[in-house]
Protein backbone atom coordinates (compact mmCIF):
# COMPACT_ATOMS: atom_id res chain seq x y z
CA UNK A 1 0.00 0.00 0.00
CA UNK A 2 1.55 3.56 -0.81
CA UNK A 3 1.56 6.51 1.43
CA UNK A 4 -1.07 7.89 -0.34
CA UNK A 5 -3.39 5.16 -0.35
CA UNK A 6 -2.94 4.96 3.40
CA UNK A 7 -3.18 9.04 4.10
CA UNK A 8 -6.62 8.57 2.14
CA UNK A 9 -7.82 5.88 4.14
CA UNK A 10 -6.52 7.54 7.58
CA UNK A 11 -8.28 10.38 6.90
CA UNK A 12 -11.57 8.70 6.00
CA UNK A 13 -11.18 6.92 9.00
CA UNK A 14 -11.00 9.84 10.89
CA UNK A 15 -14.07 11.49 9.34
CA UNK A 16 -16.01 8.37 10.68
CA UNK A 17 -14.81 8.36 14.05
CA UNK A 18 -16.39 12.04 13.96
CA UNK A 19 -19.38 10.67 12.75
CA UNK A 20 -19.68 7.98 15.36
CA UNK A 21 -18.38 10.22 18.36
CA UNK A 22 -21.54 12.76 17.07
CA UNK A 23 -23.77 10.26 17.01
CA UNK A 24 -22.37 8.82 20.51
CA UNK A 25 -22.40 12.40 22.00
CA UNK A 26 -25.40 13.79 20.44
CA UNK A 27 -27.51 10.48 21.98
CA UNK A 28 -26.61 10.92 25.34
CA UNK A 29 -27.18 14.82 24.95
CA UNK A 30 -30.79 13.83 23.79
CA UNK A 31 -31.70 11.43 25.89
CA UNK A 32 -30.36 13.24 28.98
CA UNK A 33 -32.38 17.01 28.10
CA UNK A 34 -33.71 16.62 24.77
CA UNK A 35 -31.84 20.41 23.91
CA UNK A 36 -30.36 18.50 19.84
CA UNK A 37 -34.48 18.63 18.81
CA UNK A 38 -33.66 15.53 16.47
CA UNK A 39 -33.70 11.64 16.84
CA UNK A 40 -31.31 10.96 15.76
CA UNK A 41 -28.16 12.77 16.08
CA UNK A 42 -26.38 14.39 14.18
CA UNK A 43 -28.94 13.78 11.44
CA UNK A 44 -32.74 14.77 11.73
CA UNK A 45 -34.28 11.40 11.26
CA UNK A 46 -35.37 8.26 13.08
CA UNK A 47 -34.03 4.56 13.34
CA UNK A 48 -36.51 2.42 11.06
CA UNK A 49 -34.80 -0.14 9.07
CA UNK A 50 -37.01 -0.27 5.86
CA UNK A 51 -36.76 -1.71 2.01
CA UNK A 52 -38.92 -0.41 -0.49
CA UNK A 53 -40.14 -0.21 -4.21
CA UNK A 54 -37.21 1.90 -4.70
CA UNK A 55 -34.20 -0.30 -3.34
CA UNK A 56 -33.85 -3.02 -6.36
CA UNK A 57 -33.47 0.15 -8.62
CA UNK A 58 -31.13 1.80 -6.26
CA UNK A 59 -29.20 -1.46 -6.33
CA UNK A 60 -28.76 -1.29 -10.00
CA UNK A 61 -27.93 2.39 -10.62
CA UNK A 62 -25.49 2.32 -7.85
CA UNK A 63 -23.80 -0.78 -9.59
CA UNK A 64 -23.69 0.21 -13.03
CA UNK A 65 -22.23 3.32 -12.19
CA UNK A 66 -19.61 1.56 -10.59
CA UNK A 67 -18.95 -0.87 -13.38
CA UNK A 68 -19.32 1.48 -16.34
CA UNK A 69 -19.17 4.96 -14.93
CA UNK A 70 -15.33 6.10 -14.98
CA UNK A 71 -14.99 4.52 -18.53
CA UNK A 72 -18.18 6.01 -19.96
CA UNK A 73 -17.60 9.36 -18.21
CA UNK A 74 -14.25 9.44 -19.82
CA UNK A 75 -15.54 8.47 -23.65
CA UNK A 76 -18.93 10.00 -23.73
CA UNK A 77 -18.83 13.32 -26.47
CA UNK A 78 -19.38 16.16 -23.87
CA UNK A 79 -22.87 16.60 -23.98
CA UNK A 80 -24.15 12.90 -23.99
CA UNK A 81 -21.93 13.42 -21.09
CA UNK A 82 -23.91 16.35 -19.18
CA UNK A 83 -26.98 14.25 -20.10
CA UNK A 84 -26.11 10.84 -18.99
CA UNK A 85 -25.07 12.49 -15.71
CA UNK A 86 -28.32 14.89 -15.59
CA UNK A 87 -30.82 11.18 -16.37
CA UNK A 88 -28.31 9.03 -14.05
CA UNK A 89 -28.40 11.77 -11.28
CA UNK A 90 -32.34 11.62 -11.42
CA UNK A 91 -32.67 7.99 -11.30
CA UNK A 92 -30.26 8.10 -8.37
CA UNK A 93 -32.19 10.41 -6.56
CA UNK A 94 -35.87 8.90 -7.49
CA UNK A 95 -35.21 5.73 -6.89
CA UNK A 96 -33.54 6.02 -2.79
CA UNK A 97 -36.71 8.92 -2.44
CA UNK A 98 -38.56 5.45 -3.49
CA UNK A 99 -36.95 3.05 -0.97
CA UNK A 100 -39.60 5.18 2.07
CA UNK A 101 -42.37 4.64 -0.66
CA UNK A 102 -44.19 6.79 -3.00
CA UNK A 103 -46.29 8.93 -0.79
CA UNK A 104 -43.88 8.97 2.23
CA UNK A 105 -40.78 8.91 -0.40
CA UNK A 106 -42.02 11.93 -2.17
CA UNK A 107 -46.02 13.00 -2.65
CA UNK A 108 -46.25 13.97 1.07
CA UNK A 109 -42.45 15.13 1.66
CA UNK A 110 -43.74 19.35 1.20
CA UNK A 111 -46.82 18.92 2.04
CA UNK A 112 -46.17 19.21 5.93
CA UNK A 113 -46.80 21.76 8.60
CA UNK A 114 -42.94 23.14 8.00
CA UNK A 115 -43.03 23.49 4.02
CA UNK A 116 -43.65 25.69 1.73
CA UNK A 117 -47.35 24.65 0.02
CA UNK A 118 -49.00 24.41 3.40
CA UNK A 119 -49.25 28.48 2.15
CA UNK A 120 -50.46 28.73 -1.28
CA UNK A 121 -53.93 30.07 -0.44
CA UNK A 122 -52.11 32.74 0.98
CA UNK A 123 -50.55 33.82 -2.23
CA UNK A 124 -53.81 34.55 -4.44
CA UNK A 125 -52.09 38.68 -4.23
CA UNK A 126 -48.69 37.84 -4.92
CA UNK A 127 -47.59 41.73 -4.20
CA UNK A 128 -49.77 41.84 -1.55
CA UNK A 129 -48.55 38.85 0.36
CA UNK A 130 -45.17 40.19 0.08
CA UNK A 131 -45.55 43.52 1.48
CA UNK A 132 -47.35 41.68 4.43
CA UNK A 133 -44.86 39.20 5.05
CA UNK A 134 -42.36 40.42 7.30
CA UNK A 135 -45.50 41.16 9.56
CA UNK A 136 -45.67 37.55 9.72
CA UNK A 137 -42.10 35.95 10.71
CA UNK A 138 -41.75 36.19 14.10
CA UNK A 139 -43.99 33.80 16.17
CA UNK A 140 -45.91 35.75 18.04
CA UNK A 141 -46.70 37.31 15.02
CA UNK A 142 -50.69 36.88 13.73
CA UNK A 143 -50.92 33.89 11.45
CA UNK A 144 -47.13 33.67 11.53
CA UNK A 145 -45.77 31.56 8.33
CA UNK A 146 -44.43 28.04 8.81
CA UNK A 147 -40.97 27.24 9.90
CA UNK A 148 -39.56 27.01 6.22
CA UNK A 149 -41.98 30.10 4.39
CA UNK A 150 -40.18 32.10 7.90
CA UNK A 151 -36.65 30.99 7.13
CA UNK A 152 -36.05 31.48 3.80
CA UNK A 153 -37.01 35.13 1.30
CA UNK A 154 -40.40 34.63 -0.49
CA UNK A 155 -38.58 33.46 -3.37
CA UNK A 156 -39.25 29.71 -2.46
CA UNK A 157 -42.77 29.80 -1.87
CA UNK A 158 -43.63 32.07 -4.75
CA UNK A 159 -42.01 29.70 -7.20
CA UNK A 160 -44.19 26.49 -5.95
CA UNK A 161 -47.08 29.51 -6.25
CA UNK A 162 -46.51 29.39 -10.09
CA UNK A 163 -46.06 25.90 -10.05
CA UNK A 164 -49.52 25.83 -8.72
CA UNK A 165 -50.55 28.59 -11.06
CA UNK A 166 -49.58 26.84 -14.14
CA UNK A 167 -51.81 23.78 -13.17
CA UNK A 168 -48.49 21.76 -11.12
CA UNK A 169 -49.96 21.75 -7.56
CA UNK A 170 -49.76 19.52 -4.60
CA UNK A 171 -47.07 17.58 -3.26
CA UNK A 172 -46.03 15.56 -5.94
CA UNK A 173 -45.62 17.66 -8.64
CA UNK A 174 -43.55 19.97 -6.23
CA UNK A 175 -41.59 17.07 -5.02
CA UNK A 176 -40.71 15.89 -9.03
CA UNK A 177 -40.04 19.55 -9.46
CA UNK A 178 -36.51 19.79 -6.76
CA UNK A 179 -35.58 16.19 -8.06
CA UNK A 180 -35.56 16.91 -11.74
CA UNK A 181 -34.32 20.19 -11.16
CA UNK A 182 -32.12 19.68 -8.33
CA UNK A 183 -30.58 16.61 -10.62
CA UNK A 184 -29.33 19.04 -12.91
CA UNK A 185 -26.86 21.06 -10.31
CA UNK A 186 -24.38 17.47 -11.07
CA UNK A 187 -24.26 19.18 -15.20
CA UNK A 188 -23.28 22.67 -13.91
CA UNK A 189 -20.56 21.47 -11.20
CA UNK A 190 -19.36 19.66 -14.65
CA UNK A 191 -19.44 22.47 -16.36
CA UNK A 192 -18.00 24.57 -14.12
CA UNK A 193 -14.90 22.56 -13.54
CA UNK A 194 -14.10 22.21 -17.31
CA UNK A 195 -14.49 25.55 -17.55
CA UNK A 196 -11.71 26.31 -14.78
CA UNK A 197 -9.52 23.02 -14.37
CA UNK A 198 -9.95 21.79 -18.31
CA UNK A 199 -12.05 18.27 -19.71
CA UNK A 200 -10.02 15.62 -18.07
CA UNK A 201 -11.04 16.75 -14.23
CA UNK A 202 -14.00 17.12 -15.33
CA UNK A 203 -14.44 13.56 -16.47
CA UNK A 204 -13.09 12.29 -13.41
CA UNK A 205 -15.34 13.84 -11.55
CA UNK A 206 -18.59 12.82 -13.50
CA UNK A 207 -19.49 9.27 -11.72
CA UNK A 208 -18.89 10.48 -7.90
CA UNK A 209 -22.00 13.18 -9.28
CA UNK A 210 -23.66 10.87 -10.53
CA UNK A 211 -23.82 8.88 -6.65
CA UNK A 212 -23.62 10.72 -4.63
CA UNK A 213 -24.77 10.23 -0.69
CA UNK A 214 -26.31 13.91 -0.72
CA UNK A 215 -28.90 12.50 -3.21
CA UNK A 216 -30.50 11.27 0.34
CA UNK A 217 -31.40 14.74 0.56
CA UNK A 218 -31.73 15.83 -3.18
CA UNK A 219 -34.73 14.15 -3.50
CA UNK A 220 -38.14 16.47 -2.89
CA UNK A 221 -36.20 18.74 -0.60
CA UNK A 222 -36.64 22.41 -1.72
CA UNK A 223 -32.98 22.66 -0.82
CA UNK A 224 -32.10 20.49 -3.84
CA UNK A 225 -34.00 22.73 -6.53
CA UNK A 226 -31.82 26.02 -4.47
CA UNK A 227 -28.40 23.76 -5.22
CA UNK A 228 -29.24 23.49 -9.04
CA UNK A 229 -29.91 27.37 -9.05
CA UNK A 230 -26.88 28.33 -7.23
CA UNK A 231 -24.69 26.27 -9.25
CA UNK A 232 -25.93 27.32 -12.88
CA UNK A 233 -25.11 30.36 -11.63
CA UNK A 234 -21.75 29.95 -10.71
CA UNK A 235 -21.36 27.93 -14.05
CA UNK A 236 -22.02 30.34 -16.13
CA UNK A 237 -20.15 32.66 -14.51
CA UNK A 238 -17.03 30.26 -14.97
CA UNK A 239 -18.10 30.23 -18.55
CA UNK A 240 -17.98 34.31 -18.70
CA UNK A 241 -14.95 34.19 -16.98
CA UNK A 242 -13.31 32.36 -19.48
CA UNK A 243 -14.84 33.95 -22.91
CA UNK A 244 -18.16 31.81 -23.76
CA UNK A 245 -20.50 34.25 -25.40
CA UNK A 246 -19.27 36.48 -21.57
CA UNK A 247 -21.79 39.27 -22.05
CA UNK A 248 -24.71 37.14 -21.91
CA UNK A 249 -23.14 34.31 -19.50
CA UNK A 250 -22.25 36.84 -17.41
CA UNK A 251 -26.35 38.24 -17.65
CA UNK A 252 -27.64 34.68 -16.99
CA UNK A 253 -25.35 34.52 -14.16
CA UNK A 254 -26.11 37.68 -12.73
CA UNK A 255 -30.06 36.86 -12.72
CA UNK A 256 -29.62 33.17 -11.36
CA UNK A 257 -27.16 34.58 -8.70
CA UNK A 258 -29.88 37.46 -7.63
CA UNK A 259 -32.51 35.00 -7.85
CA UNK A 260 -30.40 32.54 -5.23
CA UNK A 261 -30.72 35.09 -2.87
CA UNK A 262 -34.18 35.34 -2.69
CA UNK A 263 -34.23 31.70 -2.10
CA UNK A 264 -32.35 31.24 1.01
CA UNK A 265 -30.20 33.74 3.09
CA UNK A 266 -27.05 31.93 3.99
CA UNK A 267 -26.20 31.82 0.25
CA UNK A 268 -24.82 34.90 -0.48
CA UNK A 269 -22.00 32.83 0.99
CA UNK A 270 -21.77 31.56 -2.45
CA UNK A 271 -19.76 34.99 -3.32
CA UNK A 272 -16.95 33.62 -1.88
CA UNK A 273 -17.42 30.89 -4.94
CA UNK A 274 -17.73 33.49 -7.11
CA UNK A 275 -14.97 35.14 -6.40
CA UNK A 276 -13.06 32.15 -6.81
CA UNK A 277 -14.27 31.57 -10.34
CA UNK A 278 -12.99 35.08 -11.53
CA UNK A 279 -9.51 34.88 -10.38
CA UNK A 280 -9.34 31.18 -11.64
CA UNK A 281 -11.03 32.56 -15.20
CA UNK A 282 -9.43 35.66 -15.70
CA UNK A 283 -6.39 34.58 -17.17
CA UNK A 284 -8.30 32.65 -19.89
CA UNK A 285 -10.04 35.52 -21.83
CA UNK A 286 -7.88 37.01 -24.82
CA UNK A 287 -6.10 39.91 -23.96
CA UNK A 288 -6.12 42.12 -20.23
CA UNK A 289 -7.68 39.45 -17.64
CA UNK A 290 -8.30 43.06 -16.16
CA UNK A 291 -9.93 44.60 -18.81
CA UNK A 292 -12.07 41.71 -19.44
CA UNK A 293 -13.03 41.01 -16.02
CA UNK A 294 -14.56 44.90 -16.02
CA UNK A 295 -16.55 43.90 -19.45
CA UNK A 296 -18.35 41.60 -17.49
CA UNK A 297 -19.49 43.56 -14.85
CA UNK A 298 -22.05 45.27 -16.72
CA UNK A 299 -23.53 42.45 -17.68
CA UNK A 300 -23.20 40.80 -14.35
CA UNK A 301 -24.73 43.57 -12.23
CA UNK A 302 -27.56 44.28 -14.71
CA UNK A 303 -28.77 40.47 -14.52
CA UNK A 304 -27.84 40.68 -10.87
CA UNK A 305 -30.61 43.43 -10.11
CA UNK A 306 -33.36 42.15 -11.61
CA UNK A 307 -34.70 39.94 -8.74
CA UNK A 308 -33.86 42.05 -5.74
CA UNK A 309 -35.42 45.06 -7.68
CA UNK A 310 -38.72 43.08 -8.73
CA UNK A 311 -39.10 41.99 -5.12
CA UNK A 312 -38.28 45.73 -3.90
CA UNK A 313 -40.59 47.13 -5.72
CA UNK A 314 -43.62 44.40 -4.86
CA UNK A 315 -42.88 45.75 -1.26
CA UNK A 316 -40.74 43.17 0.63
CA UNK A 317 -37.55 44.21 2.51
CA UNK A 318 -35.00 41.89 2.37
CA UNK A 319 -32.81 43.14 5.05
CA UNK A 320 -35.91 43.55 7.48
CA UNK A 321 -36.71 39.77 6.67
CA UNK A 322 -33.11 38.48 7.73
CA UNK A 323 -33.21 40.38 11.07
CA UNK A 324 -36.76 39.07 11.81
CA UNK A 325 -35.44 35.63 11.06
CA UNK A 326 -32.81 35.81 13.19
CA UNK A 327 -34.84 36.83 16.00
CA UNK A 328 -37.40 34.10 14.65
CA UNK A 329 -34.49 31.47 14.58
CA UNK A 330 -34.18 32.36 18.13
CA UNK A 331 -37.76 32.24 19.21
CA UNK A 332 -37.82 28.61 17.94
CA UNK A 333 -35.31 25.64 17.94
CA UNK A 334 -32.22 27.04 17.03
CA UNK A 335 -32.24 29.15 20.15
CA UNK A 336 -32.63 25.74 22.53
CA UNK A 337 -30.08 23.56 20.61
CA UNK A 338 -26.82 24.04 21.69
CA UNK A 339 -23.53 25.73 20.25
CA UNK A 340 -20.76 23.59 21.32
CA UNK A 341 -22.36 20.41 19.66
CA UNK A 342 -23.16 21.79 16.36
CA UNK A 343 -20.26 23.84 15.49
CA UNK A 344 -18.39 20.33 15.05
CA UNK A 345 -21.94 17.73 14.73
CA UNK A 346 -22.53 19.99 11.61
CA UNK A 347 -19.48 18.68 9.88
CA UNK A 348 -20.08 14.85 10.84
CA UNK A 349 -23.40 15.70 9.20
CA UNK A 350 -21.39 17.11 5.95
CA UNK A 351 -19.45 13.98 6.06
CA UNK A 352 -22.58 11.71 5.40
CA UNK A 353 -23.83 14.17 2.90
CA UNK A 354 -20.57 13.86 0.76
CA UNK A 355 -18.62 11.15 1.41
CA UNK A 356 -15.69 9.56 2.61
CA UNK A 357 -14.40 9.62 -0.75
CA UNK A 358 -14.86 13.55 -0.60
CA UNK A 359 -12.97 13.39 2.67
CA UNK A 360 -10.11 11.64 1.20
CA UNK A 361 -10.47 14.22 -1.93
CA UNK A 362 -9.91 16.95 0.05
CA UNK A 363 -6.80 16.20 1.75
CA UNK A 364 -5.80 15.44 -1.77
CA UNK A 365 -7.23 19.34 -3.15
CA UNK A 366 -5.29 20.60 -0.11
CA UNK A 367 -1.82 19.07 -0.73
CA UNK A 368 -2.37 19.63 -4.59
CA UNK A 369 -3.49 23.32 -3.71
CA UNK A 370 -0.23 23.76 -1.17
CA UNK A 371 2.19 22.30 -3.52
CA UNK A 372 0.61 24.26 -6.79
CA UNK A 373 -0.05 27.89 -4.98
CA UNK A 374 2.02 29.20 -7.46
CA UNK A 375 0.45 27.97 -10.71
CA UNK A 376 -3.32 29.21 -9.35
CA UNK A 377 -2.20 32.28 -8.51
CA UNK A 378 0.02 33.06 -11.35
CA UNK A 379 -2.84 35.66 -12.91
CA UNK A 380 -2.54 37.28 -9.89
CA UNK A 381 1.56 38.17 -9.91
CA UNK A 382 0.97 39.81 -13.85
CA UNK A 383 1.45 36.21 -15.52
CA UNK A 384 -1.08 35.03 -17.42
CA UNK A 385 -1.47 32.34 -20.12
CA UNK A 386 -3.69 33.80 -23.25
CA UNK A 387 -6.11 31.05 -23.98
CA UNK A 388 -8.92 31.27 -26.73
CA UNK A 389 -12.49 29.29 -26.36
CA UNK A 390 -13.54 26.25 -27.69
CA UNK A 391 -15.14 26.48 -30.79
CA UNK A 392 -18.11 24.81 -29.73
CA UNK A 393 -19.30 22.31 -26.53
CA UNK A 394 -18.32 19.27 -28.44
CA UNK A 395 -15.24 19.95 -29.67
CA UNK A 396 -12.25 17.88 -28.88
CA UNK A 397 -9.90 19.69 -26.49
CA UNK A 398 -7.27 21.58 -28.08
CA UNK A 399 -3.73 22.41 -25.81
CA UNK A 400 -5.00 26.17 -26.56
CA UNK A 401 -8.45 25.20 -25.14
CA UNK A 402 -7.87 24.06 -21.52
CA UNK A 403 -5.71 24.94 -18.42
CA UNK A 404 -1.82 23.74 -18.39
CA UNK A 405 -2.36 19.96 -16.81
CA UNK A 406 0.41 21.38 -14.11
CA UNK A 407 -2.72 24.53 -13.45
CA UNK A 408 -5.40 21.89 -13.38
CA UNK A 409 -5.04 20.41 -10.22
CA UNK A 410 -4.97 23.50 -8.06
CA UNK A 411 -7.52 25.29 -9.75
CA UNK A 412 -9.93 22.24 -9.02
CA UNK A 413 -8.21 22.63 -5.44
CA UNK A 414 -9.08 26.28 -5.03
CA UNK A 415 -12.47 25.73 -6.65
CA UNK A 416 -13.63 22.99 -4.19
CA UNK A 417 -11.59 24.44 -0.64
CA UNK A 418 -13.41 28.14 -1.45
CA UNK A 419 -16.42 26.10 -0.94
CA UNK A 420 -15.49 24.22 2.11
CA UNK A 421 -14.60 27.93 3.37
CA UNK A 422 -18.22 29.15 2.98
CA UNK A 423 -19.30 25.75 4.66
CA UNK A 424 -17.19 26.77 8.00
CA UNK A 425 -17.89 30.20 7.64
CA UNK A 426 -21.96 28.93 7.38
CA UNK A 427 -21.26 26.41 10.34
CA UNK A 428 -19.02 29.38 12.67
CA UNK A 429 -22.25 31.97 12.30
CA UNK A 430 -24.39 29.94 14.63
CA UNK A 431 -27.25 30.19 11.88
CA UNK A 432 -27.57 26.55 11.14
CA UNK A 433 -27.67 24.41 14.12
CA UNK A 434 -28.95 20.92 13.14
CA UNK A 435 -30.09 20.04 9.84
CA UNK A 436 -27.30 20.76 7.67
CA UNK A 437 -27.83 17.86 5.65
CA UNK A 438 -30.23 19.73 3.66
CA UNK A 439 -29.59 23.33 4.70
CA UNK A 440 -26.13 23.13 3.41
CA UNK A 441 -27.02 20.86 0.36
CA UNK A 442 -25.44 23.88 -2.43
CA UNK A 443 -22.13 23.96 -1.10
CA UNK A 444 -21.62 19.88 -0.36
CA UNK A 445 -22.17 19.94 -4.28
CA UNK A 446 -19.14 21.54 -4.16
CA UNK A 447 -17.03 19.39 -2.73
CA UNK A 448 -17.69 16.40 -4.63
CA UNK A 449 -15.11 17.31 -7.42
CA UNK A 450 -12.17 16.79 -5.02
CA UNK A 451 -12.90 12.96 -6.05
CA UNK A 452 -11.04 13.90 -9.46
CA UNK A 453 -7.93 13.56 -7.44
CA UNK A 454 -8.33 10.22 -5.96
CA UNK A 455 -6.41 7.47 -7.80
CA UNK A 456 -8.58 4.24 -7.96
CA UNK A 457 -12.50 5.28 -8.02
CA UNK A 458 -14.38 2.08 -8.64
CA UNK A 459 -13.94 1.53 -4.79
CA UNK A 460 -14.49 4.30 -3.77
CA UNK A 461 -17.57 4.96 -5.57
CA UNK A 462 -18.14 1.88 -4.06
CA UNK A 463 -17.83 2.99 -0.87
CA UNK A 464 -20.35 5.96 -1.60
CA UNK A 465 -23.51 3.93 -2.80
CA UNK A 466 -22.87 2.11 0.09
CA UNK A 467 -23.04 4.97 2.69
CA UNK A 468 -26.02 6.56 0.77
CA UNK A 469 -28.01 3.08 0.25
CA UNK A 470 -27.14 2.38 4.59
CA UNK A 471 -28.64 5.47 5.24
CA UNK A 472 -31.87 5.57 3.28
CA UNK A 473 -32.59 1.49 4.58
CA UNK A 474 -31.92 2.39 8.15
CA UNK A 475 -32.96 5.90 8.60
CA UNK A 476 -36.32 7.33 7.94
CA UNK A 477 -34.67 11.07 7.35
CA UNK A 478 -36.89 13.55 7.87
CA UNK A 479 -36.33 15.41 4.55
Amino acid sequence: MNRDLLRDLVTALMAALLVVTAVVIGTAVENSDGTLRVNWPPLYAHWDPHLGPGTPAAVVVAAAVIAYGPTLAARLRWRTLLCTLWAVTTAWTISLALVDGWQRGIARRLTTKYEYLQVIDRFDDIPGTLRDFTWHILIDSPDHWPAHVAGHPPGATVTFVLLDRVGLGGGAWAGLWCILVGATAGAAVLVTVRALAGERMARRTAPFLCLSPAAVWMGTSADGYFAAVAAWAVALLALAATGHRPRLTALGAGLLFGLTCYLSYGLTLFALLAAAVLVLGQDRLRGSGLRARLRLLPSLLAGLAVVPLLFTLAGFDWWEAYRLLVERYHQGAGGIRPYWYWAWANLACTVLVVGLATVAGLRRAAVTLVRGRRDVLAPLRGRREVLAPPDAPDAPPRPSDTAPDHAAGPRLALLVLTAFLALLIADLSGMSKAETERIWLPFALWLLPACAFLPRRRPWLAAQAALALSINHLLLTGW
